[in-house]
């Protein structure tokens, strides 16, 4: 009788986790939405061909890193999600988050949204991320059932080969949601701008690493039952030492406390010296634009986090907004420094790309620009389980390129 329930326990869990799909959500950091069309992308393209492929994926702003990770997988706007830059600061603590901050970025009071790992746990899915942000929590609660903490040394094929295995697991012990993130195009791209050779080389890396999943999966027998979906968090545009403007100069005398630097700024004067602060700027306002918090425009959805500082500043494409700390990095001789992302997340050149195939998307099928915010509910889509209620993402803009 013992050994009869057993079998029955192996044999329901087969068809349980047989029957859920699998997913694996692969990031190229800043691949920008046109690098499939310089003919350096055989692989990326054949992919395309089989499955979905967007005009553009478009970040939410500002258009950086983790932002748009987090907007990604949980549905929302930085605003919403609480990770309103890869550096800020909570104004009521003055604790600091930065992406560098392996403390900070692994404690769970900065994020506020769901991620999509956890809406699958709660149905019974198992998860797992290759490096993703926010996926290395150490609330386990939060985080995936497995995960790896940010190593960028782990070769690439090496990453790729983890993924595959876990994709060999025993069924109850197996991940059908997987997440697995590269740098490579991203930190090229800042380095050498998005029209160098250099960038070149680290879109065809992408490339060959796209192949070698492929390959990889086939070979564990896994290629036709997994719906792949590669994407970039968003894009990159030249930049020029001759187009910096030395906020900090323009406001010589003011006490103001500045955080970020580039695309955008956000400074916070004393109080009462706001109003005097925001009159200066307006004034001198040349190559980028100043608004109060509450007055940012609602296509930014940057204005309701309480982090925000009381005045942003947001430069023109490819302008950098400095101060006298941050003014060397943008100046610099001997670092390379051509490359830059953050800026109006609806300027083309800030847009990613998005492909995918596999059992549940059409094939051969072309369509126009996709909003990042919905692909949480796309993942819900796949998974037949429902989203959590408060997201930014709507199912209904992006759903059809489910079959």
């Amino acid at each position: 009788m013992k050994k009869f329930a057993l079998v029955l326990s192996f044999l329901f869990a087969t068809v349980f986790y047989a029957q859920q799909p699998y997913v694996l959500l692969v990031s190229y950091d800043a691949f920008r939405w046109d690098y499939l069309d310089r003919g350096i992308t055989p692989n990326m393209e054949k992919f395309a061909e089989e499955g979905v492929r967007a005009l553009s994926l478009e970040p939410v702003f500002p258009s950086k890193t983790f932002p748009n990770h987090l907007s990604i997988i949980t549905g929302l706007y930085a605003e919403n999600h609480g990770i309103i830059s890869n550096d800020f600061i909570n104004t009521v603590t003055l604790e600091h988050y930065k992406i560098t901050n392996a403390k900070e970025v692994r404690n769970r009071k900065w994020y506020l949204g769901e991620p999509f790992w956890v809406t699958a746990k709660r149905n019974g899915i198992k998860t797992a991320s290759f490096f993703w942000p926010s996926s290395t929590v150490t609330d386990s609660s939060y985080s995936p059932d497995i995960y790896k903490l940010f190593n960028d040394s782990i070769k690439f094929e090496a990453r790729v080969d983890s993924v595959v295995s876990w994709l060999q697991l025993p069924y109850e012990k197996r991940p059908h949601f997987i997440t697995l993130y590269f740098c490579l195009t991203d930190t090229y791209g800042h380095r050498f701008g998005p029209n160098s050779d250099s960038i070149n080389f680290a879109i065809s890396r992408m490339d060959e690493i796209t192949k070698y999943m492929e390959d990889k999966l086939r070979k564990a027998n896994m290629y036709d039952s997994v719906n792949i979906i590669i994407l970039s968090d968003h894009g990159m545009t030249e930049i020029y030492k001759d187009k910096i403007i030395n906020i900090e100069k323009i406001l010589t005398g003011y006490d103001v406390q500045y955080s970020n630097a580039g695309p955008l700024m956000m400074i916070k004067p004393k109080k009462e010296e706001t109003e005097k602060v925001y009159s200066i700027l307006k004034e001198n306002e040349n190559h980028f634009k100043v608004y109060k918090r509450a007055e940012v425009p609602e296509y930014y959805h940057f204005s309701k986090n309480p982090f925000i500082y009381p005045l942003v500043l947001i430069a023109d494409l490819g302008w950098s907004l400095v101060n006298e700390r941050s003014k060397t990095i943008f100046l610099s001789d001997t670092v390379d420094n051509k490359g830059n992302h953050g800026y109006d997340n609806h300027i083309l050149d800030m847009h990613g790309f998005f492909i995918a195939r596999g059992p549940a998307f059409k094939k051969g099928y072309k369509t126009g620009t996709l909003l990042n915010i919905d692909i949480y509910p796309l993942l819900c889509k796949i998974f037949n389980i429902f989203p959590v209620s408060k997201i930014d993402g709507e199912a209904e803009r992006i759903e059809f390129i489910l079959k």
